[in-house]
């Protein structure tokens, strides 16, 4: 979700950085300028994705011997 930009100044920018990072981290768009001159951007990072651990559901499932048991014919025809 992009918001219009918003023009602060570094002095404004400064003083009031963190209702602006509470403004990026809703999604505007925040624009930094030394004068009448953009110079920065202050944007919502996206959240990292979390790594997949190996081995993360070791021991939290269990399998009966029926999960090795092949298909019935009729079930198996389903399935392609």
């Amino acid at each position: 979700m992009k918001v219009a930009k918003k023009v602060h100044s570094i002095h404004a920018a400064k003083t009031n950085l963190s209702r602006l990072v509470e403004q990026a981290s809703a999604g505007e768009e925040v624009v930094i300028a030394r004068g009448k001159v953009p110079v920065a951007r202050l944007v919502r990072l996206d959240a990292p994705t979390p790594r997949r651990r190996f081995g993360a559901m070791r021991g939290r499932a269990r399998t009966t011997k029926a999960f090795f048991r092949p298909l019935p014919p009729d079930e198996l025809a389903d399935w392609g």
